[in-house]
Order: structure tokens, then sequence, then C-alpha cells
């Protein structure tokens, strides 16, 4: 999905598999997209179809079954089934070509010429093999060192800023200053990982936080896990974002008990933003909370979107919402992604028959229109003929994307040039 804007995100081909006994579910399967800088994706489907798992897994909560998620051009989350599947399919094909040349020869394996091909077979299914070891390796590696190599790579920064200052110091008193300046910085950005540009925001604003520690401890935690240990740094950090979320410093001494279920998510909220994240990952943030609060909740991060030049991806099943609150909307059903459109053509141009559905669910606070408002059930098995053919995520027009073949896709295209057609009528 290429885009004029920068992209921070990119999630591609993910897979999120879970054990079932012998059998596996499959909770995210093949999910591919792009988050650009400042906006905010909305990810939406029914419960149960794996917006909450592509979130986890993004953040590495969970490790990814296959896949690889990208942030800022760097790879921080890989999977290897995919590359293990290319092993087995070569090592299969080898089998059979062998077996297809065995009968072919009679099997006669001494002939020249059977040994010959077989030779070339052998050498193709090494090559293959060997390429998706690659694979496997260099997934491995990323996964394991990306936290490891960006604190390197930030720890050269500091060098590259402080040294010559350093070299050209020629006062002793500023000199040990500088030094000492120079080593907290240091140690502070060997221990930065990349995953700290990366917060989440929970749903539960109950279980997500502990009820044994006050409000300051809850969000100074992160800051002390990145080796901050200038306690008044730390206190004016909290205090800031505390403010920043619509609370008081007074609140820092409390615990979460002594809060409603929206204070307890602006505190949530505050503990994603005090490191200064680059990207917010806000799971479903509003379910469990009251409509006014909802919309109270919404305009805060509204407000930190604007203030802090947040990206956000928005895990939600209120269509209205994240109609209001989203540049772009993914819709998800049973681990696939099956449309992605900006937030204004996906309501005003829904085409595959699950967005369909879900749009045809909202209710509206309007009697009349209630009334003839038909909902429309979504049956996969009656909607799509995949037998022949598997569905892919193809751009039906610039910028929107659904997951069809080309049967389905040309079907697509007809209802769109009747829709434009029956627009210019008018």
């Amino acid at each position: 999905m290429n885009n004029e804007k920068e992209v921070l995100l990119r999630v591609d081909h993910l897979q999120q598999y879970f054990k079932m006994g012998k059998a596996e579910l499959k909770a995210v399967d093949d999910v591919s997209f792009d988050i650009h800088k400042g906006e905010v994706f909305g990810l939406v489907g029914e419960s149960g179809c794996g917006k909450t798992t592509t979130g986890r897994t993004i953040i590495r909560l969970y490790d990814a079954t296959g896949g690889s998620v990208y942030f800022d051009g760097k790879r921080i989350v890989a999977g290897v089934r995919s590359y293990v599947d290319e092993r087995k399919a070569a090592k299969a094909e080898y089998k059979a070509a062998v077996a297809a040349l065995k009968e072919q020869y009679g099997g006669d394996t001494k002939n020249p010429e059977y040994v010959a091909k077989e030779k070339e077979l052998s050498d193709a299914c090494v090559a293959k093999v060997n390429a998706a070891n690659e694979k496997i390796k260099s997934a491995r590696h990323d996964h394991r060192n990306c936290n490891k190599e960006f604190g390197e790579y930030e720890a050269k920064k500091v060098d590259e800023k402080y040294l010559p200052l350093l070299e050209k110091e020629t006062d002793p008193a500023k000199k040990a200053e500088l030094e000492a300046e120079y080593k907290e910085q240091y140690r502070l950005a060997k221990k930065d990982r990349i995953m700290n540009k990366i917060q989440m925001i929970f749903q539960d604003p109950i279980a997500s936080l502990d009820p044994r520690m006050t409000v300051r401890d809850i969000i100074a935690e992160g800051l002390i896990i990145r080796g901050i240990r200038d306690k008044k740094y730390i206190d004016e950090q909290v205090y800031r974002v505390l403010e920043l979320v619509g609370l008081v410093p007074e609140h820092a001494t409390r615990y979460p008990h002594e809060f409603s279920g929206g204070q307890r998510q602006r505190i949530g909220i505050a503990r994603a933003i005090v490191l200064k994240p680059e990207l917010i990952i806000a799971d479903e943030p509003i379910s469990a909370l009251d409509v006014s609060i909802q919309a109270q909740v919404i305009n805060l991060l509204n407000e930190l979107r604007d203030s802090m030049g947040l990206t956000i991806l928005f895990i939600a099943h209120d269509l209205s919402v994240v109609k209001y609150f989203s540049d772009r909307i993914g819709v998800m059903y049973f681990g696939h992604l099956v449309e992605v459109a900006t937030s204004d053509e996906l309501f005003a141009h829904p085409l595959h028959p699950y967005t369909k559905s879900l749009l045809s669910a909202i209710p509206l606070p309007d009697p009349r229109y209630e009334k003839i408002r038909k909902r429309i059930t979504y049956n996969p098995l009656a909607a799509h003929d995949y037998s022949k053919e598997g569905p892919t995520l193809r751009e039906i027009l610039p910028g929107h994307y659904i997951s069809c073949n080309q049967a389905e896709y040309d079907a697509y295209l007809k209802e769109i040039k009747e829709l434009d057609e029956k627009a210019r009528e008018k």
C-alpha cells in the first residue's frame, strides 16, 4: 500500500496462531496494512475477529507466528512460519519430482540422464532450502536484536554529539561537568529500546492498573525501566502528563480504586504518553466507559494527537466513533483484513459484503429511519466462491483496498461504475 506520506508502521503478512491441542486457532492470518505518520488508523470488526491480537502482536506481547512488522523502517517483529513452509514445500516438491523422474526412467537410477536430471533437481532444492534458512536466520536475528541495535544506534548519536565538544573544551570544571552529562546520556541511550516508541492503552481501565501501586508509581514505572534515576525529573514528568490528561498533581499519591472509570483510563493514557512515544495502540479504550465519558476520552486523544504529533492505531467495534476519530479504517473478519479505505470513502462506498453488514447494524437516533433500516446478514459461504481462486487484498480505487479474487474484483468494478452513473444522473 503506497502513499506519499511517510509510513511509520508497516504490517506485512502478519500471522498469529494459537495452539488448541493438536489444532491451531488462526487468530490473525495474513494481515497487511500501513500506518502513516500523524494519522489515526481505525481497526474494526466484531468481537473475536483478531483486532486486539493484532495490536498485541505489533507491540510484542505475543510472538508472531509469521510475517513481519516494521517500525520507522526497522523490523521489530518477525515470525518464521512462512519461511518454514517454504522450506517444507521445496523438499516436498523435490520428492515428488524425483518420484516422477524414477517412473519416467523405469526405476533405472544409474542411467546417466537420470543422474544428471536428479542432480539438477537436488541443486534447485538445496538452493531453495538455503534461501529459506537465510530468511529464518535473518528474521530471528531482527526479532531478538532490534532493541539492542537501536540502543547502540542511539549511543552512537550521543558520541557524535558530545565527543567533539569534550575535545574542544579546555576549562577543567566545565569539561568535568560535560563529561558527567555525556556519561549519563550515553547510559540512557544504551538502555533505550525501539519498543519504547510504541505504547499501548488497554481496554479495561481497572485490570490494566496495579491496585497496589500509587498513580505516581504506575506512571513513573516506564521512566524507571528506561533507566532514569533522577527522582525530581521523574516527579516533574508525572505531574506534566497528569495535567495533560486532565488530572491534577494531587492525584499522584492516590490508588486506582479511588478513581472513576474515566479517570482510570486517563491514568492509563498518562502512563502511555510519559515516554513520549511516536505510536499509540489504543485497544478499545472507551468500550468500558459511559457515553459522556467516551466523548471526553476521544477528545483527549485528539488533543494529544495534535499537541504531541502522535500516530494512533485505534482498535474498536463502535463504527460511529471510528468514523469520527479515524483517517483510514481497516475492517477485519475472522483474522483477515477484508477492506481498507479512508473513513469517508468506506462509509460512502462500502464494497465488501461484511463491511456492508457492519454498517447496516449501526443504529441512528431517528425513529423514522429505524423503522425502515434493514440489517444485511453476512454469510461468507453464500457470498464468496473461493473453490478455484482464493482472495487477495487488491486496490479497487486509489487508497481503497478489498479482499477478493479476480471474479469478485471485476464485479466490484462493475458496481462502482453503476454507482458513478447513478450519481451523474442525479
